[in-house]
């Protein structure tokens, strides 16, 4: 049940007052000093209880009619028009409305966007079974600073300092232990993925991964044809997720909102090189004494040892 956000009382201490006044005999005078309320708000409660309502629960505030409110039989043809996948522009059109008055209905049916038009997709959950079949990499961009900024210190939205430019967190994420592997670079060029990539390779190599496939993006430096060389060259088969579907990388993005949320924001950092020297400690939590929801509340190094 949804309280109004003024409401002295709760359904149960409204419940308290009526009892007082017709079981216990207070006065109404008495009740509302004991519940802190007028005694016009006893009457009313009492006379709700009176009426049969044994809940005396908020009600709503809307009126029931509303004479300018678009017809239920407008509303249906509206509903029909969305289904062909018609946007409220050329809905307004066509039955001379308002944009936003097809707007509103739109919201009210919850058709406002177009993806709720078709069935809702079912989740595409899987993890592959053994350590190495498949890494997700993935880059998140981070502005530098030489101080903390407003959000830092509560002041306001952050902002990076003007003209320090951009940090490059390469992420690698192992698909069945959610082994993590990062590092700060100053870009995300082929070149620097490429040199990152192989150190990630070489790091779980010296934990007894054998790295067989990547999946990555459509970001440039993975569509290079020197990603795709060197990718070849290892014996390492590279999938990229669909356009506009980052969902099927759903790993690497999960690793970033976690990293981002237990790592890069909830500390005030004096600078973003302060910010960097931190991340190789916070890497070696999660990897070791970090319980992963994924997988069954185990880290990812026992899950590992396990394989």
């Amino acid at each position: 049940m949804k309280l109004h956000g003024n409401a002295k009382l709760t359904p149960v201490q409204r419940c308290l007052l009526v009892a007082r006044v017709l079981e216990e005999h207070w006065t109404y005078a008495e009740a509302a000093d004991a519940a802190g309320v007028s005694e016009r708000t006893v009457y009313r409660w009492v006379a709700r209880w009176r009426d049969g309502d044994r809940e005396l629960a908020d009600r709503s505030s809307a009126p029931k009619r509303v004479p300018s409110r678009t017809p239920a039989k407008v509303e249906r043809v509206i509903e029909t028009l969305r289904r062909t996948r018609m946007t409220s522009t050329a809905i307004a059109a066509k039955l001379s409305m308002a944009v936003s008055t097809v707007g509103a209905v739109l919201k009210r049916l919850g058709l406002n966007r177009l993806w709720k038009l078709g069935p809702v997709e079912p989740p595409n959950r899987y993890c592959r079974r053994h350590a190495g079949e498949l890494m997700h990499v993935d880059v998140k961009k981070l502005g530098r600073f030489d101080r903390p900024g407003h959000r830092a210190r509560g002041r306001g939205p952050g902002r990076r300092t003007r003209g320090a430019g951009w940090d490059a967190v390469h992420v690698c994420v192992d698909d069945a232990t959610r082994l993590a592997y990062v590092e700060v670079l100053p870009d995300e060029r082929a070149v620097t993925t490429i040199g990152f990539f192989e150190r990630a390779v070489a790091w779980f190599a010296a934990r007894g991964i054998t790295v067989r496939q990547v999946l990555s993006d459509n970001g440039a430096p993975y569509r290079s044809r020197p990603w795709a060389t060197w990718c070849a060259t290892n014996h390492i088969e590279h999938l990229r997720t669909r356009p506009y579907r980052p969902r099927t990388n759903g790993k690497a993005e999960r690793f970033i909102q976690t990293m981002l949320r237990e790592w890069a924001y909830p500390v005030t950092y004096r600078t973003s090189a302060h910010r960097a020297r931190a991340l190789p400690a916070w890497i070696d939590y999660y990897n070791h004494q970090r319980p992963h929801g994924a997988l069954g509340h185990k880290t990812p190094a026992s899950r590992l040892a396990a394989a």
